[in-house]
């Protein structure tokens, strides 16, 4: 454990990598090769003498449920395609293109965040929201994700009112959209995890009208620059965009 080891862990650390993705990089990237329990001890060290870097250990709490009441309550969204519907090529996990997406709402209702993950590869866009109107989102939907629109095969929606303008998504973006069983929220179990991950950087009772477009940003390029165990230690920007994350760059 030299100066610049140390140094390295600790500055992975703080960009929220958890010990066994501290691991997994550091042999992937630089050859240095660690257990994850030396991560452990040397953050409550660091936490006993004063340190700061346990702050930064993501804390397991339940999965967040979304409240709906009645489906019947909520209303039906007009010309919902069922996940029944949606092709096997999907559930196999094996191309690039098949997007879940979701919100996170906000304090009293006040903002959102639009969250769309790729099955494959985890990259995900945030985009906020001013609030849940479903022409608030159709539009940041589709300007969000234009530039991406030759990766995007299908999208699977929750059933929230908020996804009422998918047809206009679907033509714009020249994608086919299906929509999960209400109250099942494991149907898009990426995106369900996705929206857990962020919520440590805006935790339940966030106001997002108080929050900046470059915080958003900040945290969207996080969770892409983050090496994923689940996809052999690679970054979501390695593996959609092909691009190679520097996490110890000065």
């Amino acid at each position: 454990m030299t100066d610049e080891v140390r140094g390295q862990i600790e500055s992975l650390l703080r960009q929220e990598l958890s010990p066994q993705q501290v691991v997994g990089y550091l042999e992937r990237h630089t050859g240095v090769s660690l257990h994850h329990e030396t991560i452990y001890q040397l953050i409550y060290a660091d936490k006993a003498n004063g340190g700061d870097l346990y702050t930064h250990l993501r804390i397991a709490s339940k999965p967040y449920r979304k409240r709906y009441g009645s489906y019947d309550r909520r209303g039906k969204i007009k010309n919902r395609v069922s996940i029944d519907e949606r092709p096997a090529a999907v559930d196999q996990g094996r191309r690039v293109g098949d997007w879940e997406g979701d919100t996170v709402i906000g304090k009293g209702h006040n903002g959102a965040l639009l969250t769309m993950v790729e099955r494959k590869t985890l990259y995900t866009v945030i985009v906020r929201l001013a609030g849940k109107r479903a022409d608030l989102l159709t539009d940041a939907a589709i300007a969000h994700m234009a530039h991406l629109k030759d990766k995007i095969k299908t999208i699977t929606f929750d059933n929230g009112l908020e996804f009422a303008g998918h047809e206009m998504i679907a033509k714009e973006l020249k994608t086919d959209i299906y929509f999960a069983h209400p109250y099942a929220s494991w149907e898009r179990g990426i995106n369900e995890n996705t929206n857990g991950l962020i919520r440590q950087y805006f935790p339940k009772g966030t106001d997002f009208n108080m929050v900046t477009d470059e915080q958003v940003r900040f945290v969207m390029d996080r969770l892409n620059s983050r090496p994923r165990s689940s996809r052999g230690g690679r970054s979501p920007n390695e593996l959609f965009m092909g691009q190679r994350d520097d996490l110890l760059a000065a």
